[in-house]
């Protein structure tokens, strides 16, 4: 334990000494190697995260800048290998994680709707409302290039990601409304995201609805359907199955970001800031909106804070490869992949404020415990 400790304390040293580096190298005018030494740090320093409880969950959006950092300084190795685009890996990584995502799920998650018909189905309407009229009136203030604008239109209809579990769970939310949620969301975003794209996106490029429709359903609902059916016969059976999707769906998340990073790096240097406040003002506001929305209707708090983080966190990867299925993941794609880090960060810094905050019914719970204490002492007093 203690020298596990000390290796995160190395980590923590060496990412340190990169970040001087940097500092030094900038402060005497040499670029060169300086890409490489703030892909270092951020590497260092998502592993460095590890050793502390309370920064764990920030690792992987590190590693999510290493990325971005990499892709930046070196975009033409990212593009094409040997002729090959690097692009074309986008549907199939997805698969693969859309599968995994089936296999962590099964049937009675469905069944939730059944057991909280009103929080699945506020869930639902606040998930494919909020976000993509947020996103639409972002796309038209902005004053930002029409494919660009369709890009944040997009990641505000795509549905919700595993993520938003991760983050429930975190803040002492609803776990199983979670989940539920997330599975609705994902089978109904094939028929929903392409009508909102037409609907609210359709001024900015076009939109093929039926294509996209096709693109949804191989990228999700077969692999996902495919997962639920591998989860019914061997659920338990391939423990190294349920170990490896993680780290596999970690990967398949960095490696779209980086290539979308370096397909679309000049943009990036025009509006990347831009894209950063507007994926910031994004998330929040469906956290705002998510669990107001859900506190005026009578819901409880674990329930608001559940529909709360559905609402505000998307499936960038999905969002994406769609951009890439339209063939525009310089320009569309580049507002999921900046919004998927800036997402991880509010999402994580929400579920742990949260989870600082006892829920009602543990207010309630305290109260009367301590009504209880009074009571046995006045009990005492009087014998």
């Amino acid at each position: 334990m203690k020298q596990t400790k000390t290796i995160y304390q190395i980590m923590l040293g060496l990412a340190f000494a990169c970040a001087l580096a940097v500092v030094i190298m900038l402060l005497m005018g040499l670029e060169s190697g300086i890409g490489l030494l703030l892909t270092a740090f951020f590497l260092f320093l998502a592993i460095a995260f590890r050793g502390f409880s309370f920064l764990r969950g920030f690792s992987f959006t590190v590693i999510i800048f290493a990325s971005v950092t990499v892709a930046m300084f070196y975009p033409s190795y990212f593009q094409e290998v040997n002729g090959f685009d690097l692009k074309n890996l986008f549907t199939p990584l997805l698969q693969i994680i859309m599968f995994g995502m089936g296999t962590a799920m099964s049937i009675k998650d469905f069944a939730g709707v059944v057991k909280m018909p009103k929080g699945v189905l506020l869930g639902m309407f606040f998930q494919f409302t909020i976000m993509p009229f947020v996103g639409f009136g972002l796309a038209n203030l902005l004053g930002v290039s029409p494919e660009i604008a369709a890009g944040i239109i997009l990641i505000g209809a795509s549905p919700s990601g595993l993520a938003s579990n991760v983050m429930a769970y975190l803040a002492k939310a609803n776990l199983a409304l979670s989940v539920t949620l997330t599975a609705f969301a994902t089978l109904l975003a094939p028929f929903v995201t392409p009508n909102m794209m037409a609907w609210l996106g359709g001024e900015f490029i076009q939109v093929d609805v039926l294509g996209m429709m096709w693109s949804m359903m191989k990228i999700v609902v077969i692999p996902v359907t495919a997962g639920l059916i591998f989860n019914y016969f061997f659920h338990g059976k391939f423990k190294w199955l349920d170990d490896a999707m993680p780290i596999i769906s970690m990967f398949g998340i960095a490696y779209i970001i980086t290539i979308i990073t370096a397909a679309g790096r000049d943009e990036l240097l025009n509006v990347g800031l831009v894209l950063i406040v507007a994926g910031f003002f994004h998330n929040i506001s469906g956290y705002f909106l998510g669990y107001w929305g859900a506190k005026v209707t009578g819901m409880v708090e674990r329930d608001c804070r559940t529909i709360a983080l559905e609402v505000g966190m998307q499936n960038g990867g999905l969002a994406s490869a769609l951009a890439n299925e339209l063939g525009k993941v310089a320009t569309v794609g580049l507002a999921p992949a900046i919004f998927g880090p800036v997402m991880n960060i509010t999402g994580s810094s929400l579920a742990t404020y949260w989870r600082g905050k006892p829920v009602d019914d543990e207010d309630d719970q305290l109260k009367k415990d301590e009504k209880d204490k009074t009571r046995l002492e006045h009990d005492k007093a009087a014998t």
